[in-house]
């Protein structure tokens, strides 16, 4: 099993890298992530890798940290997502926003990567909550994303002439993950209860 390689970059054209590695180059898909953080051409360059043995090819992926290449291990076991499709997540988000979307369970975030639709994005919540962690800063944009959606349906029922304790108490019970125009329907609908 190839781990790690640190090496002279000597090729980068989106989404492969080539790395010297005293003599010996190895070529190694990258997420646009981590294609965005390298080196220049010429400068000395380190990688996670997970190698991976098909029937018709060998196919080695570099990361740019562990975490994604540890997300990477975890996206490939999902039914449905390959190495490809896997590279594809993270390319769209970086491993920290993967793994706060999953634990808020936001289906249309996860949707917005390609080759991901709603069924396979639902999969993807149900297989990896749990098993994904996001960083404190993720975790902190999350919840600060959840208390703006909160506010926006507090201040929706303050203009439609609720009080503010009617409009907080109603608003209480939402999911964070809840979109506003949602979010104040089914604060009305605990409104008229």
């Amino acid at each position: 099993m190839i781990s790690k390689l640190t090496g002279k970059l000597i090729e980068a054209i989106p989404p492969q890298v080539v790395i010297d590695v005293n003599g010996v180059a190895y070529e190694a898909d990258v997420s646009m992530q981590t294609f965005y953080t390298l080196p220049p051409v010429g400068e000395t360059v380190s990688l996670y890798t997970q190698l991976i043995v098909r029937e018709d090819a060998h196919l080695l992926f570099g990361f740019g940290s562990h975490s994604e290449r540890n997300t990477f291990r975890q996206l490939i076991k999902v039914s449905g997502i390959g190495a490809k499709t896997a590279l594809g997540i993270l390319s769209a988000m970086n491993a920290d926003e993967l793994a706060a979307a999953i634990a808020a369970e936001d289906i249309k975030r996860l949707s917005s990567a390609p080759g991901i639709g709603k069924k396979t994005a639902e999969r993807m919540v149900l297989e990896l909550r749990g098993k994904l962690t996001a960083s404190g800063i993720a975790q902190a944009q999350l919840a600060a994303q959840a208390d703006d959606s909160s506010e926006d349906i507090v201040s929706t029922l303050l203009a439609l002439g609720y009080n503010e304790k009617e409009a907080r108490a109603a608003a209480k019970g939402i999911p964070a993950d809840t979109e506003v125009g949602e979010g104040v329907r089914l604060a009305l609908k605990n409104l008229l209860k």
